[in-house]
């Protein structure tokens, strides 16, 4: 985990900014993950058959009663381009409408992260509207994308 955070192809399209992250962060990360009792946020390691780690895949502010949650993922450099991210989307969505029943997942990412947004595209999120000018990250503002899956449209592709 430590290093995708100092890693710049993975974290330029990021909201949080990791440079000052070290070894420790990471292992707070993980530690507040397993020590929490609360549903609210489900992180997941994702593996290759090595069981190397590859990224973090979440669904975050789980909310039972509105039925809604926030995907999140994140990968190492060296697993990006390799279908591991549609793999373990794939799997998230399965988890998020059929074990947790949701109707909606949703996200957010910077607008100009084009390849991000592509790639939600593709796995079968749909653009819901924009923040304008809604983060400030390096002395910059930045639009803020929403993109969503709704149970409905998540049954029509499986």
């Amino acid at each position: 985990m430590f290093e995708w955070m100092q890693e710049s192809r993975v974290t330029s399209g990021l909201r949080i900014d990791f440079s000052t992250a070290n070894q420790q962060t990471a292992e707070k990360f993980i530690a507040k993950d397993i020590e929490s009792e609360d549903q609210v946020n489900r992180h997941f390691a994702i593996v290759n058959e090595q069981d190397e780690y590859l990224g973090t895949i979440s669904l975050k502010n789980i909310d039972l009663q509105n039925k809604n949650a926030e995907y999140a993922i994140v990968l190492r450099a060296m697993a990006i381009g390799t279908n591991t991210a549609t793999d373990a989307s794939t799997a998230l969505l399965s988890f998020a409408f059929q074990d947790l029943s949701l109707e909606k997942v949703y996200l957010n990412c910077l607008s100009d992260n084009r390849r991000a947004i592509a790639f939600y595209r593709k796995i079968g999120f749909v653009f819901e509207g924009e923040f304008k000018q809604h983060v400030y990250i390096k002395d910059k503002y930045h639009d803020l994308s929403w993109l969503a899956v709704l149970r409905k449209d998540y049954e029509k592709t499986v």
